[in-house]
């Protein structure tokens, strides 16, 4: 789960804005747990749209 979209109990602030103690701690923790935690999904996909291009480039150059 990204965690631009989590909303904190302590502020009711966006927790990837880090407003208050419990949103940066949070913060941290989600980026700590998973390198792709950070990521949003537009990104994901970006990242997944290079690595078929790459595999189909490797493909046609090995054929």
């Amino acid at each position: 789960m990204t965690y631009d979209r989590l909303v904190c109990a302590n502020c009711a602030a966006p927790v990837s804005e880090g407003r208050c103690p419990v949103c940066r701690a949070n913060r941290e923790r989600l980026q700590q747990e998973n390198f792709f935690a950070g990521l949003t999904p537009v990104t994901l996909i970006a990242l997944l749209a290079v690595l078929i291009a790459a595999v189909a480039l490797l493909a046609h150059q090995s054929a």
